[in-house]
């Protein structure tokens, strides 16, 4: 199959623009709780402030006339540079309230990345989550020659916090702020996303009102069983990213609450306190969660028996999904009974560590390994994995509750077509696919046809399910011709929970190798229950480099992962040496973007020495 379509679910041509999400909500149940908000410095058990969605509008409201009073004017860019936080809900809709165009900067971003996105997209005022982000922002707005309207925190700063740009806006008539939030129609950019560069420089994606509203109304069309008046999330991804803001404007349109951590350590304590129904994660949370059981139940001299769960879990997934494919087939009776029997001892307890509500969680930017998604299916928390990019407005495809195909990322959104170039690039048109990029010369080849170009390889299958094959820029053709995309090999080996990122390498080579980053967190905690004292202390070098470790305990065991990850493909595409690494997996260190996808190109041109010795030193073996 070469192309597939759904048709769309909601039509949102009655809507003006974004903000009429939250305005028909507001019209038909205002006293709806629709965030829960943690007072600053209190326990995460602690009682949450429960804010209804008439007391959320009328904060925006108030907030939107401060923008206008401090002069912002329609169709003017807003910046906002903070940590995920209810604070960053309330500016973001009261900017659209005040007309404004939202700018959203990472709290992580470096200064020349501040100043870069604060001259493109000519910011005008600003918000910092904090006294140190505003600092930034003065850099930014300074080395970019602009002179801003202001800057102001979220976090309490006498004069300069959003009490004093509420304080300003009183004056402001209800009737200026309307004629405002009505402004800008369904093909006016909402907000100027600046995508996160893993191959180039980061370049502004213009999204539309009519992008979101058409996601929207959409996905909580398709999504009925997960997004509903009852059910509740928590949002910990950071809000910069456009699918943290696509789902919170779902949630907020659809009355299911919402809740802000900027920890994502305060996760696991919040998960009990707050029980939330669904949870989008990234794949490396879901290793983790079972590393940590894993790693419990060897503690407890249970390896072996958590070890059949385990394959019990995947099995029952398995089960799980092909009676979704066909509810006539039946598992065995030796299956229910393991089943059964492991769900006293091990799955019903990781279902109460994560609140004891969930009814779905969500997997996104990264590839999900299938026995992965399989194993939580068979816990009783089946795993959703879908697909998009900042150019898509998030979700481009999706598996669907009742139809989820663990491996693949799912049928196309409601409203969106996906095409396959005869290279097997991923295409596609429809309500999510964005305007285009601020500068025009990076739209000379980011379209045809009318299709924007993903950069994305992957495979329909006859019922529009897409699998992805890893990027373009990503495939590596040997010295002997032959053309490898390393994604699949990559994410066998990122399946086992020590490894944070494989990188397979050999452009030009006569054999494939490989570069195996290490989870710093997980290495510590796996030495220290291996009693393996030397690897405990490794140093993680600060300067951007990376540490090679050639510990045979360790080189054995990710020597398994490579091989396991080896069989499951053709021996052209085998890697035949590999390497451990350790390297700093922050943003700051410039490899890893901030949702800590790596940036392939930069890491690889700053190990080039050690891509090398895979081949130069042909004693070693890595």
């Amino acid at each position: 199959m070469r192309e597939f379509t759904s048709p769309p679910l909601v039509d949102a041509a009655n809507h003006r623009n974004a903000t009429e999400l939250l305005m028909q909500r507001v019209r038909t149940n205002p006293g709806h709780i629709a965030f829960e908000v943690r007072a600053a410095d209190t326990a995460i058990t602690d009682p949450w402030r429960q804010v209804t969605t008439e007391q959320f509008v009328d904060e925006v409201r108030a907030l939107a006339k401060g923008f206008i009073a401090a002069g912002i004017q329609p169709g003017e860019s807003l910046a906002i540079m903070s940590p995920t936080r209810y604070e960053w809900a309330l500016a973001d809709m009261a900017a659209w309230f005040a007309g404004a165009v939202v700018v959203p900067v990472y709290e992580t971003s470096a200064a020349p990345q501040v100043t870069a996105i604060l001259a493109d997209a000519d910011v005008r005022l600003a918000l910092g989550g904090t006294a140190e982000h505003a600092a930034l922002l003065e850099q930014g707005f300074s080395n970019a020659g602009i002179q801003p309207l202001g800057i102001w925190t979220i976090e309490a700063w006498p004069g300069s916090d959003l009490a004093d740009l509420v304080a300003r806006g009183v004056g402001i008539p209800e009737s200026t702020v309307e004629e405002r939030r009505l402004l800008a129609d369904l093909d006016s950019v909402a907000t100027i996303v600046y995508t996160s560069g893993t191959t180039a420089a980061p370049k502004g994606a213009l999204i539309t009102h009519g992008n979101f509203v058409g996601q929207v109304l959409n996905v909580a069309g398709a999504y009925t069983e997960v997004v509903r008046e009852d059910g509740n999330t928590i949002i910990f991804l950071p809000m910069a990213h456009v699918l943290a803001r696509g789902l919170q404007l779902i949630c907020l349109a659809n009355g299911m609450r919402i809740a802000h951590l900027s920890d994502p350590r305060d996760v696991v304590p919040a998960l009990g306190a707050l029980k939330p129904t669904f949870l989008v994660v990234v794949p490396r949370v879901l290793q983790k969660i079972q590393a940590s059981a894993a790693a419990a139940a060897t503690q407890k001299r249970l390896g072996r028996v958590w070890a059949s769960a385990q394959s019990t879990a995947v099995e029952w997934g398995r089960f799980a999904e092909a009676h979704d494919a066909d509810p006539a087939v039946r598992a065995s009776a030796g299956l229910r009974i393991r089943q059964a029997l492991f769900d006293r001892l091990f799955y019903a307890r990781l279902r109460k560590v994560v609140g004891g509500r969930l009814d779905y969680l969500l997997s996104g930017a990264g590839a999900l390994d299938a026995e992965l998604s399989l194993f939580f299916r068979g816990l009783g928390l089946p795993v959703i994995e879908g697909y998009g990019l900042t150019e898509t407005t998030a979700p481009l495809t999706g598996n669907l509750p009742g139809s989820i195909n663990s491996g693949s990322v799912g049928v196309p959104m409601p409203g969106t077509t996906v095409r396959l170039t005869d290279q097997g690039e991923v295409l596609a048109r429809g309500v999510g696919v964005f305007a285009g990029y601020r500068r025009e010369a990076d739209n000379a080849d980011a379209f045809v046809d009318g299709y924007f170009r993903t950069g994305d390889l992957g495979e329909l299958d006859h019922l529009g399910r897409l699998t992805l094959k890893g990027r373009i820029k990503d495939v590596i053709v040997t010295a002997g011709g032959k053309t490898i995309s390393p994604a699949i090999w990559e994410g066998y080996v990122e399946g086992d929970p020590l490894v944070a990122h494989a990188v397979m390498v050999g452009e030009g080579k006569p054999y494939l190798g490989g570069l195996v980053l290490l989870d710093p967190e997980t290495l510590a905690a796996w030495a220290e229950r291996e009693g393996i004292a030397d690897l405990k202390g490794l140093r993680i070098p600060n300067d951007g480099g990376a540490v090679q470790i050639d510990d045979v305990r360790l080189l054995a065991v990710i020597g398994q992962a490579v091989s396991a990850a080896n069989a499951k493909i053709a021996r052209s595409e085998q890697v035949r040496r590999f390497v451990l690494l350790l390297t700093d997996l922050t943003e700051a260190n410039g490899i890893v973007t901030p949702t800590m996808k790596l940036k392939r190109g930069a890491f690889t041109e700053r190990a080039r020495h050690i891509v090398d010795s895979l081949y130069a030193d042909t004693r070693r073996q890595g």
